[in-house]
Parts: C-alpha cells; structure tokens; sequence
C-alpha cells in the first residue's frame, strides 16, 4: 500500500510538474509574442513595406507564433504528436467542413494582398460597406464608415464581390443633377450653372466642367453638371460647388418644380 501511494504521489508531481512548466511556457510565450508583434511594427525593413502588407506579415506571423506555442505545450504535457495527429487526421473532413470559410477568408486575404484591389486608407464600397480601409488581417477586413462605425468583413467575401475604390485615381467627378421647371430658358440655365462652376474653387479645368440639359420628365427639365476635381478634394468641392449652383439659380429666379404650390381653383356653380 505504502509502495503504490509512493508511485501515486511520484506520479502526481510529475504530472503536476508537467503542467505548472506548460503553464509557464504558454504565459511567457504569450508576452513573447506581443514582444515580437510590437518589435515587428518598429523593425526598418516592415516598415518600408505598404501598410497593407505591414499588417497581413504582422497577422500571419503571430498566428504561425501562436502554432508553434501550442505545439510546444502539446509536447511538454507529453501528449505524443503521433497521437495527435491521428486525432485530427480521424475528424479530417469534420475539421475542413467547419474551417472552410476561414480557409475562404485566408485565401481572399492572399489575394487582396497579391492583387491588391485596394489598401489601408483607401475608401472603398463592397459587400453592402462603404468606408475607409483601417486594416486587413489574414481573416478579415475592418471598415470604418463615415459615421464612424466599424465594420468587419470576410476577405473571402470581399474577394467574391465587386468592390469600388474612390481612392486609386488621381482625379474624380462630380455629378450634380438639378430639376428646374420646363417655363425656363434652357440656355439661360446652362449659363447659369457653368459661371456657378467657374466661382468655385479647386475644380479642374482639364477635363472641362459640363453643364447641359440630360433629361425631359413631364414638366420638368433635368440638368447636369458635371466637374473633375482632385480626389481630395472631392467632398470639399462637391458641397461648396452644389450651394454655389443653388444659388445662382435662386438669383437668377430660375425655379426648382418642387417648390412651387400647385393650387386648383374650382368655381362653385351654386
């Protein structure tokens, strides 16, 4: 009895030893690899790289880091890596059936990060988001809108979607549709809005600005201006170029159709 409480409290320290040591080696492996995440964002040669790749490296080494950790615990419980292996070889096709839309992200990661339809701090729309590009991970994407709002998407959906980049092109145009009652002088309105165009500032003049009738609906005439600004310069030009053509058109008493009163007069026979 004495002989088998011996081998028994041999046993317990020697697991309980195991296990303190795998405890030890997953903390300090933990605050490593924040060293190292952290060392990463201020190495030189990480640093040169664009901000999009910077941030997949940093995402992809630290889960490579957190494998490596987890396989060395593994091996200090004594749990035999045959053994393992066995196990994950035996639930395979349970294992790829519930990873399979983490393996589609990593993949969509992989190309956002070879073919690059866009980058951090571009400001896209895809997927039913539309924001500014804050970071791409091996998983996902983050978005935040102009409200300030995040959004976290699937870069396997990004990759099966079409995505808008607002940001890649030097220079972007304004559109600014104007409905004006059908009583006006159509040429009238066309200069009306082009001297609106030539008063605002920042609007390029190569492509020339565009003012024109585009439509006829009902008693209504739809104009169009179009203007080419510098990307960012967009939303400053988009809102001082539409109160200036607002403007002109009120001076010039030329009427927007939906702020006129429509009243009916019926004469009573009796």
């Amino acid at each position: 009895m004495k002989e088998f409480l011996s081998k028994l409290l041999d046993y317990g320290m020697s697991i309980g030893g195991k296990i303190l040591l795998a405890l030890v080696v997953l903390i300090v492996g933990c605050f490593i690899i924040k060293g190292v995440k952290k060392a990463m964002g201020k190495a030189d040669k990480i640093s040169r790289l664009d901000k999009t790749v910077q941030s997949f490296v940093k995402n992809l080494v630290t889960i490579l880091l957190y494998v490596v950790l987890l396989i060395s615990v593994i091996g200090i419980l004594g749990i035999p890596m045959t053994s393992v292996i066995t196990v994950l070889a035996s639930c395979g096709l349970a294992i790829g059936l519930s990873l399979q839309g983490a393996l589609s992200n990593f993949a969509g990661g992989l190309m956002i990060l070879m073919f690059k339809p866009f980058r951090v701090g571009d400001y896209i729309e895809a997927t039913g988001a539309e924001g500014t590009v804050r970071d791409i991970s091996v998983f996902y994407t983050t978005i935040i809108t102009l409200d300030n709002k995040r959004v976290t998407v699937p870069n396997g959906d990004l990759m099966n979607s079409n995505i808008t980049n607002f940001s890649t092109e030097e220079t972007r145009r304004i559109d600014l549709p104007f409905k004006l009652t059908n009583d006006c002088d159509p040429k009238l309105a066309q200069k009306v809005l082009l001297g609106a165009v030539e008063k605002t500032d920042l609007i390029l003049k190569d492509p020339a600005p565009f003012a024109k009738m585009t439509a006829v609906d009902d008693d209504t005439y739809i104009f169009t201006v179009r203007a080419w600004v510098k990307n960012a310069d967009y939303w400053n030009v988009y809102y001082v170029l539409l109160e200036n053509c607002s403007d002109a058109l009120a001076e010039n008493g030329i009427d927007d159709p939906e702020e006129r009163i429509a009243v009916r007069i019926v004469k009573d026979e009796n």
